[in-house]
């Protein structure tokens, strides 16, 4: 029993020494391939048992014969171990390349396709994130070509309304200048009018920078969902008096919610405005508020006609503007691109879809406790 104990001893103190060198090799040679790591590993186990062994000996444990013997079968084994090890290095070391040409492929805009053949979990894991990664790159890059092409025709479309009403400006004001202004005081009425239009379209911008740049300030109060869509009603009142077009209150359910009461007034208001714009005379415009599993739903439905399908996924896009046959006068396409941010940032939800004869919109408000 004490020769067996003796023999474990020097065993374990020749092995761990070459552990403890092994360890210190792959320190060193941590930043190298991973196929040095493992010819290492592969060295380590070899040579532990072969340090174990000449310890034993050392002790006299062994017979010459018998050490012989063992270091024969423990280089045999070294050579087998760190040719598998050199093999196996390789290979992993092939697949991992392959991945980095992949994930550089679509590094530099392409997609994403993993190398074929078998691999390793880990690689395989790997594999499939990057392929997750490389869908939702392309996702954000779609994303950012639309957003950029959406300012473009913003700042397309906003040249093209403030450079109207400038030249507008411009011309009564040299008219009344001159003294060539058959009605100056119509002129002023009317200098008044496109300085106020001027003043909303800015409003609009200033507004919608923020809602981008997520600092749209918010003060929220529990307010009756019922007075919100009541002065909404009176003040869209007169256009649509003016538009000839009937504004029905139907199915105003009193329900609390959490909301910024100015911000959301204007979100009403620019859902009427819209809806009574593009709905012909005698024709109705219908808001509706109730609450569902959902949340609160506030609908604003109208007589246009409808939207083309392929615009649907576009009316609240920043600049947006439909047909030419659709389009307000006065419309810059902000209104419906701040009615969404608003409401976004309200943790709600706005969209769009058609109904027999026109279009509703609905807005989705978290329902106050």
């Amino acid at each position: 029993m004490r020769d067996a104990l003796l023999i474990a001893v020097y065993a374990f103190a020749g092995a761990a020494a070459t552990g403890l060198a092994g360890a210190c090799v792959l320190r060193l040679i941590r930043r190298r391939s991973l196929t040095a790591s493992l010819a290492v590993v592969a060295a380590v186990g070899v040579v532990a048992m072969l340090a174990g062994t000449l310890a034993v000996a050392w002790a006299m444990f062994l017979s010459p014969h018998d050490l012989s013997v063992v270091t024969t079968v423990v280089a045999m084994a070294a050579v087998v171990s760190l040719v598998t090890a050199l093999l196996l290095g390789r290979w992993v070391v092939a697949r991992s390349r392959e991945l980095a040409v992949a994930a550089r492929a679509f590094g530099d805009g392409g997609a994403f396709a993993a190398p074929g053949g078998p691999a390793t979990a880990e690689l395989e894991d790997l594999s499939r994130e990057l392929a997750a990664t490389s869908a939702r790159l392309a996702e954000s890059r779609d994303r950012e070509r639309a957003l950029e092409a959406s300012r473009r025709e913003l700042v397309a479309w906003i040249s093209h309304d403030l450079r109207t009403p400038l030249a507008g400006l411009r011309a009564m004001a040299e008219a009344l200048e001159d003294g060539v202004a058959a009605d100056p005081a119509r002129y002023l009425r009317q200098i008044r009018a496109e300085v106020e239009r001027l003043d909303g379209m800015v409003g609009d911008l200033f507004e919608l920078s923020r809602i981008h740049a997520g600092t749209l300030p918010l003060s929220l109060s529990r307010v009756c969902l019922y007075d919100l869509v009541g002065d909404a009603l009176a003040g869209a009142g007169p256009l649509a008096r003016e538009h000839g077009v009937r504004l029905v209150g139907e199915r105003v359910a009193p329900v609390p919610v959490e909301v910024d009461g100015r911000e959301m007034s204007r979100v009403l208001g620019n859902l009427l405005v819209n809806a009574i714009r593009r709905t012909p005379a005698d024709g109705t415009v219908a808001v509706a508020a109730e609450r569902t599993d959902e949340g609160v739903v506030v609908s604003v439905s109208d007589g246009c006609g409808g939207i083309p399908d392929e615009d649907l996924p576009r009316v609240f896009d920043t600049g947006w503007r439909g047909t030419d046959a659709r389009t307000p006068p006065a419309g810059a396409g902000l209104g419906l691109a701040i009615v969404r941010g608003i409401v976004e940032a309200h943790r709600g939800r706005a969209t769009v879809r058609n109904i027999p004869g026109g279009c509703r919109f609905e807005v989705t408000l978290p329902a106050a406790p």
